[in-house]
């Protein structure tokens, strides 16, 4: 009998397929004791495991290239933490053996990050992973991870790893259910990435039985168990509507009435260029540039490496414009040479534009290559600063990007509220800003953006939410300047409409979403998503947000 469940959708699409779980977890090694005489031996063992670990998570990486690269880089990192290894040898040294000294060493800073706060609590799952998949290699035995399968599938998971993640086969996986994770989560990024339908954040998903046929709608989050063959046909007819309609569109994004909202691609590297060029990005509007920086957590990357890499990805949009994102370290994205090791709450701490005034010399370094990889080129080149408190941290920006003599847009990034509150103060010192709604949610709510269970304050419709980018947009305009938004919250269509109806002047997004947010934009008016944002606006929950813009859209 067919039954819908609902979780969070996060990936645009309809998969109809049999269940498949993910591989279960690697069991506890027995607790046993070795001689003193074979410490060594057993430290020697934990290294080459951790060493062999690290370099085929690099692997991965390089094969997935882009937003996932510097995913799993991080991981690798995580493997070869200077703190957890000493840990590892100091347990073997009183008798354990190499695959329990890991199990244990792990698991002792696992608790110390599930009690650090939910910031540092969602990063757990990732540790885990890397726990498994050290403490596998020691066992001799095979790595739980994506199931093998001749057939396509819907694979179903607690979460997904982003090693697991960002090396998905796509003609085989035909989309994926976890229980945790959320909205902005990396698996959740990754999957847009990909192309492939999700829904995050479902309880009992690991439930349902193993070949029971789902279908699953990654634009609506919902889960029809069993669908009957009518459900089947009407989603597949929705889909082949919605590939019809992507199909059609084409050119610059705009409203049905000529509004022009320049729809532009969030990269991570030059490996994320081609999809973007592909998609029909008009620019960059979010260029991460921190994958640079994860080769090498002791070192920053050199100004000539700098310059390379930057230059690759200006080059690809000539006339466009391309927004690039200085560092942004710290919190989830710790390195050696720059992170306060010892913050209590990193999240809260140190991190983004705070760490580069800390270490001037590095964002001095970022500035000049980035002035000289544009030298030459008739590409629009802006670049913003993270993690923007006031105007204070926007002058301080402003004067280092002048004093490094960079000919661009500087502009700052709207992710903390007092931000969006006083952004008109902001705008005397830069010339744009760009909303991160992933992280302005994250500090709006006090809901980390990895935590499956405060998913629903994640929700980029939550009204408090939307009155923070009308604030932004409404000071942008009153200055004359642009406020675009680089969050994940530009990738779902129906919102895209609503940003627009806020005032919000550009979108960025991953490639893979452009096409559904260019074919839905065009179908409505200025004045009809103005009206759609009014009434989201209206609403007490995220839910009646979206409801009451897709019945003001809908004509209801």
């Amino acid at each position: 009998m067919e039954t819908t469940l609902r979780g969070v959708g996060v990936s645009h699409g309809v998969a109809i397929g049999e269940v498949r779980h993910m591989g279960t977890a690697v069991l506890e090694p027995p607790a046993k004791q070795i001689p003193a005489d074979e410490a060594e031996r057993e430290q020697g063992r934990a290294r080459q495991a951790v060493e062999a670990v690290a370099a085929d998570l690099i692997a991965r990486g390089n094969l997935a290239g882009g937003e996932a690269q510097a995913v799993l880089e991080a991981q690798a990192m995580i493997a070869q933490d200077p703190e957890l290894i000493a840990d590892v040898d100091r347990r073997i040294v009183v008798g354990s053996t190499a695959e329990r000294g890991i199990y244990d060493a792990f698991s002792h800073y696992r608790e110390l990050l599930a009690g650090a706060g939910e910031y540092m609590a969602g990063r757990v799952a990732d540790l885990d992973d890397v726990r498994n998949r050290i403490v596998a290699r020691l066992l001799g035995v095979p790595m739980p991870g994506v199931p093998d399968s001749d057939e396509p599938y819907v694979l179903i998971a607690r979460d997904l790893a982003p090693a697991d993640t960002a090396l998905l086969d796509p003609a085989l996986v035909l989309g994926f259910v976890t229980e945790e994770g959320g909205p902005t989560s990396h698996s959740a990024i990754l999957a847009r990435a990909l192309g492939v339908p999700a829904v995050v954040a479902l309880p009992g998903a690991g439930e349902l039985a193993e070949g029971t046929v789902v279908a699953v709608d990654g634009s609506t989050g919902e889960i029809f168990v069993d669908p009957s063959e009518e459900k089947k046909a009407e989603l597949t007819k929705a889909a082949e509507a919605r590939k019809a309609a992507l199909s059609a569109s084409s050119g610059p994004g705009a409203t049905s009435d000529g509004h022009k909202v320049p729809l532009l691609a969030n990269v991570g590297g030059p490996a994320d260029v081609p999809a973007a060029v592909e998609a029909g990005a008009e620019g960059v509007g979010l260029f991460r540039t921190e994958f640079l920086f994860l080769d090498d957590s002791k070192h920053a990357p050199s100004e000539e490496k700098q310059i390379e890499a930057y230059r690759k990805v200006l080059e690809a949009f000539p006339e466009g414009r391309v927004v690039v994102r200085v560092l942004d370290a710290g919190a989830d994205k710790p390195l050696e040479f720059l992170t306060p090791a010892d913050e209590p709450n990193p999240a809260l701490g140190v991190r983004g534009l705070r760490t580069l005034l800390d270490h001037p010399e590095v964002l001095r370094t970022q500035l000049t290559a980035l002035a000289k990889a544009a030298e030459g080129l008739p590409v629009y080149l802006e670049v913003m600063a993270p993690m923007v408190a006031d105007r204070t941290d926007a002058k301080a920006f402003a004067d280092a990007c002048r004093e490094a003599g960079l000919r661009a847009k500087f502009g700052a990034m709207v992710e903390i509220p007092s931000a969006a509150l006083r952004a008109r103060s902001i705008l005397q010192e830069v010339e744009f800003l760009s909303l991160g709604t992933n992280d302005l949610a994250q500090y709006t709510f006090a809901a980390d953006r990895q935590v499956g269970a405060v998913s629903r304050l994640q929700d980029p419709w939550q009204p408090a939410l939307l009155d923070l980018v009308a604030l932004s947009a409404e000071a942008a305009k009153a200055e004359g300047k642009s406020c675009g938004v680089c969050g994940e919250a530009a990738s779902d269509p129906l919102l895209a409409c609503v940003l627009t109806g806020l005032g919000v002047t550009s979108l960025s997004m991953g490639a893979a979403s452009i096409p559904y947010v260019r074919a839905t934009l065009a179908k409505y008016t200025l004045a009809q998503c103005e009206r759609a944002a009014a009434a989201a606006r209206a609403a007490d929950t995220a839910h009646d947000a979206r409801m009451a813009a897709q019945a003001v859209l809908s004509g209801e």
